[in-house]
């Protein structure tokens, strides 16, 4: 019997315009949740799952039926899957949690996994970040903005937010690294509150599309930052010992 992990998962970007198949994108993840079925016990979304989602109170978007048929699958087995909004799939309310079995998480979240204890977060709005972000991050959550966009019928809402992440990636050209200025803000953000935590042992983000795993300087924890899977189709895993970053290959990847 193999022994049973938590794993962690960010950035899928589902349903993202510049994806040349969205599909094919959506049975690459499968294809990976099949590939570890036997060994997860949890499963943390850490947030950017689905490129856009807006609910409305009686209808959903169209789309990511296989994705959440597994999702379902992995619930209805006992497996606890928990997804965190990111700044894409902010809009998430009731129906993923009732329709799927699922823990919705918005903002941070310190857990005891295996052991352990987890400091888990998507990324945006950790640490010192800049006030458009501050501003859009409150813009996004206040509910009479909500209330305001869901009045507009979504053959105007799915264009327009798909624009504004198409802008938003255009915005970032190049490769990702650790010398953005946001992603700089959070880790030092974590380095100073480690030492006034040192009872957390890990350290979780997603959101900056790269791939680390840092050893903080005021003790043993360590800060891993995912990856994504528009590129690099990472992720981490954790047995109660230890905690790896891995690279799924998958035959959907070529």
């Amino acid at each position: 019997m193999e022994k049973k992990k938590v794993f962690f998962i960010s950035d899928l970007h589902l349903g993202a315009g510049n994806m040349a198949d969205t599909h094919r994108a959506e049975r690459r993840v499968i294809e990976w949740i099949d590939s570890v079925r036997d060994e997860m016990a949890e499963l943390y979304l850490m947030g950017d799952i689905l490129d856009y989602w807006y609910e409305y109170r009686y209808v959903v978007p169209r789309g990511f039926v296989r994705f959440f048929g597994k999702l379902a699958e992995l619930s209805d087995s006992g497996v606890k899957v928990h997804w965190f909004i990111g700044n894409h799939d902010i809009w998430i309310f009731d129906y993923l949690p009732r329709e799927l079995g699922i823990e919705v998480v918005d903002g941070t979240l310190v857990r005891d996994i295996m052991g352990r204890r987890f400091f888990l977060a998507h990324g945006d709005g950790v640490g010192r970040q800049s006030r458009m972000l501050h501003f859009l991050r409150a813009l996004f959550r206040n509910r009479l903005c909500q209330r305001l966009y869901s009045a507009i019928h979504p053959r105007w809402t799915v264009p327009f937010a798909h624009g504004w992440s198409s802008h938003s990636r255009h915005s970032h050209k190049g490769e990702p690294t650790k010398e953005h200025p946001d992603c700089i803000g959070t880790m030092r953000y974590i380095e100073e509150y480690s030492i006034s935590h040192p009872e957390i042992d890990f350290y979780i983000f997603g959101h900056f599309h790269i791939v680390e795993d840092i050893r903080l300087q005021s003790g043993n924890a360590r800060m891993v930052i995912l990856g994504d899977w528009t590129s690099k189709f990472s992720y981490a895993s954790f047995d109660g010992t230890d905690l790896e970053i891995g690279y799924f290959k998958s035959r959907y990847n070529r």
